[in-house]
């Protein structure tokens, strides 16, 4: 006779807070459509996950998985599964503080006219 393992209810979300003990924050995002204009947007929610031993960082991106309650606000889904480090894209480690700081502040004006200043005003 052959069971089925029945299969629990995961997430992939983005950990915006990792300052409580054993607990992380994640904010799951999922799309939803409009009946009416066709159109989509982002629906998110977050969820207390069950993180023993703090491993996770704020950015990392993780899979939690459906439990037993954990605590009073630990519910489903409420244990970390895996954990997809951050990554940085180029752009945000070109623009790291020390070469923002080096560029000149003449480079960082826009190259449209100023307009002058208005008169009459204090």
């Amino acid at each position: 006779m052959e069971q089925n393992a029945s299969r629990k209810q995961t997430f992939i979300g983005v950990v915006v807070k990792a300052a409580m003990k054993d607990t992380a924050t994640v904010k799951v995002d999922r799309y939803v459509k409009n009946a009416k204009y066709k159109k989509y947007f982002v629906r998110s929610k977050k969820y207390l996950a069950h993180d023993p031993g703090n491993t996770v960082k704020v950015g990392d991106t993780v899979t939690i998985v459906a439990t037993r309650p954990i605590s009073k606000l630990k519910r489903n889904p409420s244990f970390l599964l895996q954990i997809i480090p951050a990554v940085r894209s180029r752009a945000s480690s070109r623009c790291s503080a020390g070469a923002i700081a080096a560029t000149p502040a003449s480079a960082t004006r826009s190259s449209s006219p100023s307009r002058p200043p208005l008169q009459g005003r204090p």
